[in-house]
């Protein structure tokens, strides 16, 4: 599916530009097309074939989509590894990919067992450069036989406990998902700016319909609030999208109200609820309508919403109801359906979902049944049909749209050499969602570990959104059944300390 859309963007939108990036490269359609092909024909030579995996440790880049067009076109699955996660989260997912290959930029390769297969690219500001290491001049690649369920692409994400799960999407979901966000139409032009690195869901899932509609591109180095709020306005974008942390860090920029926000027609705002302060300030800030996008990395990033025609009911305390095409249920612990306002686990159906995780029969079992995803989100429908979370089945938290495991962040921090016990419970935070705050109980109460000394000791194996940003000093954990944390009582305590 990807590679027709390259190569038919390629005849309907030709010199128009598909990809400009903050150091001045661009790319028209033919270019991306060509140069992917040349990159194909490198893929090839080094054994690549249809069903080989390719694995991407590399910035959001040129370079990265192309070597994701570029797998696609004989047939290889390509998965990304984010660019924020360190030497030892690299790892994990590399052992869990077993690529066949694997580029990387130099700075990225650490953590990358050294018996796999990899490639170091540079990411270049001559055009002519790019991915030159790859490249096969003049190569074109031959078109593939049509096949639904040929897998394109895997996003990983964590598990409960932190451990990564990839979730693998074939052309059936990533045709689904084309159609949901796009209602199949092609072409209508416009700019977009990437809020996610392009190894997230949002990135390697959407990036066909991106190209079918014409778009440019606008690649930021790294994503920063001011740089967005110039190119909106420079190419008058209609929608501000990205996360929570992101809508708050926009409305923040310095001189806000000097921008002619006058072409934004909608906010969208994925990555958890927003709160109810965040969108009344961000609806008067662009003076357009927000809309709250509820889903995941095994939805394919589609799930429930708020309407842009939304009452202040709907947008401001819920997460909507379910997009067209997609379902949702509301079950308890025995497995069978809730009254209206009764909290229980959501479950979504949607064909976007994902076809399985990647080399984990055992969690697709669990997680992906009769096509209902399991969320281990809890939540209630009210009598209105519109849907609020009420927490979640496990302790993870989101932090500024990323997940956030405590158990993964504590089996590094519990190694400090001046902390008996820790743990991470979530507390809510204006801007970002929910930050973490460590509970921590010294070995020696007159050498107490700062918060300054917690970060600077977890920086090298956790990437800085799992870190906490507040630590407190307690003489002992709170214990339920004898033996167990009792973490929901942390929790409240955090929850007394925001209000």
């Amino acid at each position: 599916m990807l590679p027709e859309i390259v190569k038919t963007s390629a005849k309907n939108f030709a010199d128009e530009t598909a990809i400009e990036c903050e150091k001045g490269i661009t790319l028209s359609y033919q270019e991306l097309n060509e140069i992917s092909d040349e990159v194909a024909g490198g893929l090839l030579q080094r054994g690549l074939r249809e069903g080989s995996f390719l694995l991407l440790s590399m910035p959001t880049s040129i370079e990265y989509l192309l070597a994701y067009i570029a797998a696609s076109k004989i047939g290889a699955i390509s998965a990304g590894i984010n660019p924020r996660l360190k030497a030892l989260e690299r790892k994990s997912i590399s052992e869990i990919a077993e690529p066949d290959l694997i580029v990387a930029t130099d700075e990225l390769t650490a953590g990358i067992p050294t018996d796999m297969s990899f490639e170091i690219i540079k990411i270049s500001e001559n055009k002519d450069k790019i991915l030159q290491e790859l490249r096969l001049k003049a190569f074109q690649s031959e078109r593939l036989e049509r096949n639904s369920g040929r897998p394109v692409c895997v996003c990983f994400t964590s598990g409960s406990t932190g451990t990564p799960k990839g979730a693998l999407f074939t052309n059936k979901q990533l045709l689904a998902i084309e159609k949901m966000d796009t209602s199949g139409a092609w072409g209508s032009g416009g700019h977009l700016v990437p809020s996610t690195a392009f190894a997230h869901v949002g990135s390697m899932t959407k990036l066909p319909w991106q190209l079918s509609q014409g778009v440019t591109l606008h690649i930021l180095d790294r994503w920063k609030a001011n740089k967005v709020l110039k190119l909106v306005e420079k190419h008058q974008i209609p929608s501000i999208a990205g996360v929570s942390a992101q809508i708050a860090l926009l409305l923040n920029v310095e001189g806000f109200k000097n921008y002619d926000f006058s072409c934004v027609k909608a906010i969208v705002a994925g990555g958890g609820p927003s709160p109810p302060s965040l969108v009344r300030k961000a609806k008067e800030g662009f003076n357009a309508p927000y809309s709250i996008r509820y889903s995941s990395t095994e939805s394919g990033g589609i799930g429930l919403a708020t309407s842009l025609e939304a009452s202040e009911e709907e947008s401001l305390y819920t997460i909507g109801k379910p997009r067209p095409g997609v379902q949702a249920k509301i079950l308890n612990e025995e497995g069978q359906p809730v009254e209206a306002g009764e909290v229980g686990e959501l479950f979504l159906k949607t064909p976007s979902a994902m076809d399985s995780y990647w080399h984990d029969a055992s969690n697709t079992e669990k997680f992906l049944n009769d096509g209902w995803l399991k969320t281990e989100d809890l939540a209630r429908e009210n009598t209105q049909g519109f849907f609020q979370l009420a927490g979640r089945t496990s302790e993870m938290f989101i932090r500024g749209g990323y997940n956030v495991y405590p158990q993964e962040v504590e089996s590094v921090l519990n190694d400090h050499p001046k902390i008996e016990q820790l743990v991470i419970a979530p507390k809510p935070h204006p801007t970002l969602g929910e930050i973490g705050v460590a509970f921590v109980v010294p070995k020696e109460s007159k050498d107490v570990c700062a918060l300054d000394e917690l970060i600077e000791f977890g920086k090298e194996k956790l990437a800085g959104y799992k870190l906490p940003e507040e630590i407190k000093i307690v003489d002992e954990l709170p214990l339920k059944n004898g033996f167990k944390i009792d973490r929901l009582l942390l929790k409240n305590i955090c929850l007394e300390d925001a209000d």
